[in-house]
Order: structure tokens, then C-alpha cells, then sequence
């Protein structure tokens, strides 16, 4: 199965094919993670309910929480208005960063 043609022409991809897709608890609206997606990760993911992303330094893709447990199970997904970026509306089970914190932006405020 593919990518829905009509999704796919509507998606800007970077010059090495992703698009950045935003993390967010479905329910609170916490931002937990921010990762990146290619046309199969994001077919994937539509496909499975489960998150998958391309690991950018692994070169290769990876479904959340098959290592760590920490799964993420898809309420929705959505392209923002340019079609550059995905926002994925997630239910999170444990942790989203791979530190072991609830969010990967727990590390503290630049701007209180």
C-alpha cells in the first residue's frame, strides 16, 4: 500500500526526502518529542496506528517503543498549512525521550 496520492503531493520534503513531524499528547496537548518522517514512515504509521519514524543518525526506520516499550499509539495526524510539517496526536505510554523523560523538553526554559 502506498501514501495517499493527494497527501503525498501536499507534503514539502527537505532535500533528504523528510519532513519533521511534531509529537503531541492527544489528550493534555503536552508536546513530548519531535522526529522526522519520510513518505514510508508516514505510510507506516497511517497503516499501523503506531508511531514510526527515520532515525537520522541510524539511517533507518524505527517504530517507538518496540526497544524501550515506550509506545505511541496514533489518535491522529495532521499536515500544517505550508504541508512542511506533520503533527502527530499521540497517545504515550512511558516515556517519549530516549533520556527516559516523560518529553524531550524537559531540559529546562530558555525563556521562563
Amino acid at each position: 500500500m502506498s501514501l495517499d496520492p493527494d497527501i503525498a503531493a501536499r507534503l514539502k520534503r527537505g532535500p533528504d526526502g523528510l519532513v519533521p513531524a511534531i509529537v503531541q499528547q492527544h489528550d493534555s496537548g503536552e508536546v513530548l518529542m519531535l522526529a522526522w518522517m519520510d513518505d514510508e514512515a508516514l505510510r507506516r504509521t497511517l497503516t499501523t496506528g503506531r508511531a514510526t519514524y527515520w532515525s537520522r543518525s541510524r539511517r533507518e526506520y524505527w517504530v517507538k517503543g518496540d526497544t524501550s516499550g515506550h509506545v505511541q499509539h496514533v489518535k491522529a495526524v495532521a499536515l500544517d498549512c505550508d504541508g512542511d510539517t506533520l503533527l502527530l496526536k499521540v497517545d504515550q505510554v512511558g516515556a517519549a525521550c530516549h533520556t527516559g523523560d516523560r518529553t524531550c523538553f524537559d531540559a529546562g526554559a530558555l525563556l521562563p
